[in-house]
């Protein structure tokens, strides 16, 4: 019986990572192949099949909805499942990918049964699920509780609390370990609408700008204290559920009289009380960028040289 082929497209290498590590551990008669941009994905495809296609949007030489469109133009892979797995969740995006002939949608960050579920769903369509379950699936287990730790250490074991752990106040920032690929930047900046601002008026002030956090286990409003081209230090209100160390997470980082947006993609490296006290409302978030794509770099970069009168250093950066 032949394996089910997935090519799994994304610049960052965590997000890649993150995806395989998934798909293996709940289906481990699969056979995976990646790619790090949509021309390298291209080549791949021209000289092999596959019978899943999982790609990032916003990638450096060709995007991913440029590499479906060309896939749609090709005989042998029209009616190919393509799933968009991205931090592009905007109803017009989602819109313009069904034009073109997108079979899913998985919106970053997501967790492992949302990836899952689109994936199963689009190889039912084209009668591959069945061969990807007969290939002795096993069954979901607590090792997908933090899908991050699994992607940077290999599966080994690692000297990090377990994602249900809850976080210490005062305890010293938790530090993953090295992040693939730190440095930040891409395509995909959109006029999008305002991003509102923590709504408690006691929010902590003097940062440089308002942004959102999206975790997987739901959205935060924050407060960029500090930007670096690796990372950003960010405030947010603290809530009954707590950020994990090595969640994975999206900012949508607004700046600018135009309210321009990058989207970015990382992981959450380290998390500390903003106050020296057990019961601090607020929680200091330093989020490390996975992305590669030079246009968000470049953005970063003109976010800092705006803010020149600040300081925009941040530890270990």
């Amino acid at each position: 019986m032949s394996k089910v082929s997935v090519l799994v497209v994304d610049d960052a290498s965590f997000i890649r990572d993150l995806v395989k590590k998934c798909l293996r551990n709940y289906f481990p008669g699969i056979r995976i192949e990646d790619a790090v941009n949509g021309k390298k994905a291209q080549a791949l495809l021209a000289r092999e099949a596959f019978d899943l296609v999982l790609c990032d949007w916003e990638m450096p030489e060709m995007s991913g909805l440029e590499l479906l469109t060309w896939c749609r133009e090709q005989d042998n892979l029209k009616t190919m499942p393509f799933v968009m797995v991205t931090s592009r969740g905007d109803k017009e995006n989602v819109v313009q990918a069904i034009q073109a002939g997108v079979s899913g949608y998985v919106s970053k960050p997501f967790t492992n049964e949302q990836l899952l579920t689109k994936v199963k769903q689009a190889l039912n369509k084209v009668g591959k699920l069945d061969t990807l379950m007969n290939s002795a699936p096993t069954k979901m287990n607590s090792a997908f509780g933090n899908d991050s730790l699994s992607a940077l250490t290999g599966g080994k074991a690692a000297v990090v609390a377990p994602a249900a752990a809850p976080v210490n106040p005062f305890a010293k920032p938790v530090a993953a370990a090295p992040a693939p690929a730190a440095a930040a930047a891409s395509r995909g900046l959109l006029n999008s609408p305002p991003i509102k601002p923590p709504a408690s008026s006691a929010a902590p002030t003097g940062g440089r700008g308002q942004g959102q956090l999206r975790l997987p286990n739901g959205i935060q409003q924050c407060v960029i204290k500090a930007l670096s081209l690796k990372e950003a230090l960010l405030v947010v209100k603290r809530t009954d559920t707590l950020p994990q160390v090595l969640d994975s997470a999206v900012l949508d980082l607004e700046q600018g009289d135009n309210a321009e947006t990058a989207r970015l993609n990382g992981y959450l490296h380290a998390i500390v009380a903003h106050e020296p006290k057990p019961d601090s409302d607020w929680l200091q978030l330093t989020f490390r960028f996975v992305d590669q794509d030079a246009q968000k770099l470049d953005y970063i970069s003109r976010l800092i040289a705006r803010g020149t009168a600040q300081k925009h250093f941040i530890p270990g950066a």
